[in-house]
């Protein structure tokens, strides 16, 4: 078993992506505030170049610096527009760099501190130099005179400092955006850890993959069908042996009334119905079926259904109540011959020979026992359909009930399909011979009619008893009803379901019909078998 680690998978994946969050805004507040930068300082110089060329077009200024300014007008003109565009410098040079102009007075007629000599080529400048007034994004301009000879250059500067201030004020304005982002990065972060926990129900990696392990182990080992479905009605699980018990491979997501027909099994599977031990059928399968609901806490997981196959241990139980009953019935008929030996010596010691043969003939018209071949109807040559009714008359007759093969009967072919023929008529004549028995009609009669046309087999089968209510007529095909109390070792209602399915599932049906007031005049169930005759039997 793995051990929890000290910080749980939750917390490290909170840990985690806050720290992605932390990054990715660090990353972002570092890249937009260079970008920014660039921007204000881009900005700043072609605004110093523009305040430079428009000094620069200034027929007068150009003049005053061809002529040496001997008025000083230069100084004058750049002060105001410095002034008025709030720029740190308007500095206007000759062709030697020599100022004419300058916010502090006292470096008029110095040599300026920056290279002119881009300006003074003809080339337009933007810049972030340091000059005499500090860093400053400039732009330099050549200046012509009047007859169109560079006679100085303009230069224009904006303190850096205000730059900076600019981009400190859009930077705390970033910072606000950032900070809101990164706590709402957080809370994300923190709300995706809780709902993680709730999905892995609080399980760490390692315990689920352990789970997953385990599951594959119990879902694939166990010798029941397992089939889990989600609260929504979908297959989360199917193992194999359900697989093979359903007759289908359903895929994940599913819906579980997919996996079974009309009935009990699918009302199960979907949840319109509990099962506890519950007996129904699924194709030619007996099968035993549970339901649980899973929950964790309040919440609700789905449900899980087991199946197991009873087929096998449901034929084994036929058989030995088969048994059980002629074991009975022969040691009940072990008594009577004793005592009718007895009298038949007796009547030979005293010498009654006459008397003794008479009731030697009275035993033989009236024994009882299977039906022999030849008293069944010329028209079914078939062994199976011979064999299988002289044995249901004989377990009919050690119930008190005589069964009869109906003179109409007519089956030229042999059958083709003998499990599925005696699937039929065995569970059809095995509830008549029942109904019969419990019924109040004696003689207790059971008639069994088979027709066969072409490669189908139709089949009638009319009982002495009380006979089926119209409106329970579609009930008793039901898995789990019965007109009958159950035992507590043998579930009822399933031969008539099994009866059913097995036709349909060959394009036939077992059905009640009225009976007409023939005698019997019980239960009246008609069944059609399609294809179950040999080839022969079409031609």
């Amino acid at each position: 078993m793995s051990v929890r680690p000290r910080i749980t998978f939750a917390r490290q994946v909170l840990i985690l992506q806050v720290g992605v969050v932390v990054v990715v805004a660090c990353l972002g507040y570092v890249l937009v505030a260079w970008m920014l930068e660039g921007q204000l300082r881009e900005q700043y110089g072609r605004r110093a170049l523009m305040v430079a060329r428009t000094v620069a077009v200034d027929p007068e200024i150009a003049a005053a610096v061809a002529a040496g300014d001997p008025r000083h007008l230069v100084q004058e003109r750049a002060e105001r527009v410095r002034l008025r565009t709030g720029a740190l410098f308007v500095v206007v040079t000759d062709a030697r760099g020599i100022r004419f102009s300058h916010p502090t007075p006292r470096e008029v007629g110095r040599r300026v501190s920056t290279d002119p000599s881009a300006a003074l080529a003809g080339r337009e400048v933007v810049r972030i130099e340091r000059g005499t007034l500090g860093l400053s994004a400039r732009g330099k301009v050549p200046l012509y005179g009047p007859d169109g000879r560079i006679a100085g250059e303009v230069s224009v500067g904006f303190d850096a400092r205000a730059i900076d201030r600019e981009l400190s004020h859009a930077l705390s304005d970033l910072t606000v955006f950032i900070t809101g982002a990164l706590l709402l990065g957080v809370i994300a972060s923190a709300a995706i850890g809780r709902r993680l926990k709730r999905q892995t129900l609080g399980l760490e990696p390692s315990e689920l993959a352990e789970l997953v392990q385990e599951r594959e182990a119990v879902l694939h080992g166990v010798g029941e069908g397992v089939v889990a479905v989600d609260p929504a009605g979908r297959i989360a699980v199917c193992n194999a042996e359900a697989t093979r018990l359903l007759g289908v491979t359903p895929e994940r997501g599913t819906p579980a009334a997919e996996l079974a027909a009309d009935g009990t099994l699918r009302d199960v599977l979907t949840g319109r119905r509990e099962a506890a031990n519950l007996f129904v059928t699924a194709g030619d399968r007996v099968l035993v079926v549970n339901r649980r609901a899973v929950r964790r806490g309040r919440r609700d997981l789905g449900a899980v259904v087991t199946l197991r196959d009873r087929t096998d241990l449901e034929t084994l139980a036929r058989e030995l109540d088969s048994v059980r009953t002629l074991l009975d019935a022969l040691r009940a008929q072990r008594h009577e011959y004793a005592n009718r030996l007895h009298t038949l010596s007796g009547l030979l010691h005293l010498g009654h020979h006459r008397e003794a043969a008479d009731y030697v003939g009275t035993l033989t018209r009236d024994a009882g026992g299977l039906v022999p071949p030849e008293s069944l109807p010329d028209p079914l040559p078939d062994p199976y359909l011979q064999a299988f009714l002289s044995a249901k008359a004989a377990v009919a007759a050690e119930k008190g009930v005589r069964l009869e093969v109906g003179a109409g009967s007519y089956v030229p072919g042999r059958v083709a399909e003998p499990l599925d023929v005696t699937t039929v008529v065995g569970n059809l004549v095995d509830n008549a011979v029942e109904a019969a028995r419990l019924g109040a009609r004696r003689p207790a009669l059971v008639e069994v009619e088979l027709l066969g046309d072409g490669r189908d087999l139709h089949v009638t089968v009319a009982d002495s008893g009380e006979g089926v209510p119209a409106d329970l007529r579609e009930a008793v095909f039901g898995d789990g009803f019965s007109t009958r109390d159950s035992a507590a070792d043998r579930p009822r209602g399933l031969g008539l379901g099994l009866a059913r399915r097995t036709a349909r599932s060959r394009a036939g049906d077992v059905t009640f019909v009225d009976p007409d007031g023939k005698d019997p005049s019980g239960a009246v169930v008609v069944a059609r078998l399609p294809g179950v005759l040999g080839a022969e039997a079409g031609r």
